[in-house]
C-alpha cells in the first residue's frame, strides 16, 4: 500500500552532519517532535544534555523535549511515517547496514547530493532496489539553500519532489517555515542528478579559482556547465522540465559561489597544489563532488553524454592530471 503524506505524518531524520541538522530545525517548526537517529556518541550526548550538534552548526540550539535522539536505528525507522537520509552517499550503505526492521509503508526522502558508489545509482535507486521500496514511496529534497544560512533563519528556498504531486505539496509543508520557502515538483530524477552535478561543477569553480583564474572565466564555466547539466538530463531522462529554475540553476550558483561551499573550498585547495588527501584532511568534512566525479565518469561510459567539464575535473582529481594544463585544455572547449 502506497502511503500517504499528511500532516499528521511522523518525521526521522538519519544523520549528524551540518545539512541533517539543519533539516532538523526547519522540522522543529511544524513538528510536535522528530525523531532523529545519531550514530556518533559525542553529538549524541551533546544534543542530549545541552540540545546542541558541538560539532556541525553548533550555535543552535533545540529544545530538548522536540527531539528523540537515538542511537538505534530500528527505534527511529519504527517509530516514524516519513525517513529523511542526511548522511554523505559514500557512508549511507554503512549507515543503513544495522537496520532489521522493515520499510514497507514507510515514505523516504533523500537529502543527499551524491551517488552510490557501489552500483552507481543515486539514493532513490538505491533503496529502491535494496530495499524493495516503491518510487511511489521515495521522494527527494534539494535546495538552493546552505546549511549555515537556515541555521542562521536567512531567506532560503527548498525544492521537494515526489512521484505525487500531492505527497510532495504535503512534504513541502513540512519544511515551509517564515524564513524558508518551498515549491513542489515530481520530478525526482532531475533533482537527484542536479544535486549530484552541481558538486561537480562548484568543485572545478573551486580548482579554477585555486589555479588563478577570475571571475569571467567562473562565468563562463558556470553557464557551461548549465548547458553540460541540461545536455545530460535531456539525453538520459527526457521530461517537461525547466533548468533555468532556482531549484536547478539557482542551486548550481550558490553552490559555485558561496562562502559555505565545501566542493568548492576542496577544489580551491587542489587548484593550489594540495594532494587529494591533504585536501581532505584539511576540509574535514565530505566533499560529495569528489565522489560524484568518479560515479559520473563511470555511468557516461554507457550514456555517452558529452561532459568536459566533468571529465576535466575526473582527469585532476584520479588521472593525476595537472591541474592547470587540464583548465588550459578545457578553456577551448567553452562556448
Amino acid at each position: 500500500m502506497n502511503p500517504k503524506i499528511s500532516s499528521l505524518s511522523k518525521c526521522a531524520v538519519i544523520g549528524y552532519g551540518s545539512w541533517a541538522t539543519a533539516i532538523v530545525k526547519l522540522l522543529c517548526e511544524n513538528e510536535s517532535k522528530v525523531w532523529w537517529y545519531v550514530a556518533n556518541p559525542t553529538v549524541r550526548e551533546s544534543l542530549r544534555s545541552r540540545g546542541h550538534n558541538h560539532k556541525y552548526l553548533p550555535t543552535l540550539t533545540f529544545r530538548q523535549e522536540q527531539i528523540v535522539v537515538s542511537d538505534s536505528l530500528d527505534e527511529v525507522v519504527e517509530a516514524a511515517d516519513i525517513i529523511i537520509l542526511a548522511t554523505p552517499s559514500a557512508f549511507l550503505a554503512s549507515v543503513l547496514e544495522p537496520l532489521t526492521v522493515s520499510l514497507e509503508g514507510k515514505f523516504v526522502v533523500s537529502a543527499i547530493k551524491g551517488i552510490i558508489s557501489d552500483g552507481y545509482q543515486t539514493v532513490t535507486e538505491y533503496i529502491h532496489e535494496r530495499y524493495g521500496l516503491p518510487y511511489d514511496n521515495l521522494g527527494v529534497v534539494t535546495g538552493p539553500s546552505h546549511a549555515e544560512e537556515v541555521a542562521q533563519e536567512r531567506l532560503s528556498y527548498l525544492t521537494v519532489a515526489c512521484k505525487s504531486i500531492e505527497n510532495a505539496e504535503e512534504l513541502a509543508r513540512k519544511f515551509s517555515t517564515p524564513y524558508t520557502f518551498t515549491r513542489s515538483s515530481t520530478d525526482i530524477y532531475g533533482l537527484e542528478y542536479v544535486g549530484v552535478f552541481k558538486n561537480i561543477y562548484a568543485m572545478m569553480v573551486g580548482v579554477a579559482r585555486g589555479v588563478g583564474y577570475g571571475d569571467n572565466f567562473t562565468a563562463v564555466l558556470v553557464a557551461n556547465a548549465a548547458i553540460e547539466t541540461k545536455r545530460f538530463m535531456d539525453e538520459t531522462y527526457p521530461f517537461d522540465r525547466d533548468t533555468n529554475v532556482s531549484a536547478f540553476l539557482g542551486d548550481l550558483l550558490v553552490t559555485s559561489y558561496s562562502q559555505f561551499g565545501r566542493n568548492r573550498a576542496f577544489g580551491i585547495m587542489i587548484g593550489k597544489g594540495y594532494s587529494v588527501l591533504s585536501a581532505k584532511i584539511e576540509l574535514r568534512m565530505i566533499a560529495e563532488g569528489y565522489y560524484s566525479a568518479a560515479c559520473i565518469h563511470q555511468l557516461n561510459k554507457n550514456f555517452k553524454v558529452e561532459l568536459p567539464i566533468a571529465e576535466a575535473l575526473y582527469k585532476i582529481l584520479y588521472d593525476g592530471r595537472s591541474a592547470r594544463n587540464v583548465l588550459r585544455e578545457l578553456s577551448k572547449k567553452l562556448i
